[in-house]
């Protein structure tokens, strides 16, 4: 899926604005190209009051769908936004013939409940597999949740 310019600007911003940079967690703009032009990542974004508030990306394989990344600019916190994400993210790829989701994300990540209260379970655990950008390594967990 090519996302149209104005839609790259969008992920982009919200990026920017959601994703602490003491964690290196954030694309740049071209690994978000990158991903897209695959053809199995697929993205959607979320608006509130007109203006782009989140998004997620995610790639198709096979019976599988991995969430890459999900992020909700600051300002738009705690409205239910990243809830509608996940949402649209399961339909989505259940539309797509997925029969369950994957995601990894940093221990410690707040958005841990989010996962969890939508059926999400631990699954696996990779050891310092992520590196701050002051060389700090943190441990990964894999969740996964099956979809209906």
């Amino acid at each position: 899926m090519i996302a149209p310019a104005d839609d790259l600007d969008r992920i982009m911003q919200v990026m920017v604005a959601a994703f602490d940079p003491a964690f290196g967690e954030a694309w740049n703009r071209r690994q978000v190209e990158d991903a897209l032009l695959t053809g199995n990542c697929h993205y959607a974004l979320a608006f509130h009051e007109g203006e782009c508030a989140g998004f997620f990306l995610s790639r198709t394989g096979y019976d599988e769908e991995e969430l890459l990344l999900l992020a909700v600019a600051p300002q738009y916190r705690r409205l239910g936004i990243a809830q509608q994400l996940v949402s649209q993210l399961a339909q989505d790829a259940a539309e797509r013939g997925a029969k369950r989701l994957f995601l990894e994300m940093r221990q410690g990540n707040p958005a841990e409940m989010l996962y969890r209260n939508n059926g999400f379970i631990p699954v696996g655990m990779r050891s310092k597999y992520y590196r701050t950008p002051n060389g700090e390594r943190l441990d990964a967990i894999t969740f996964t949740s099956q979809l209906a």
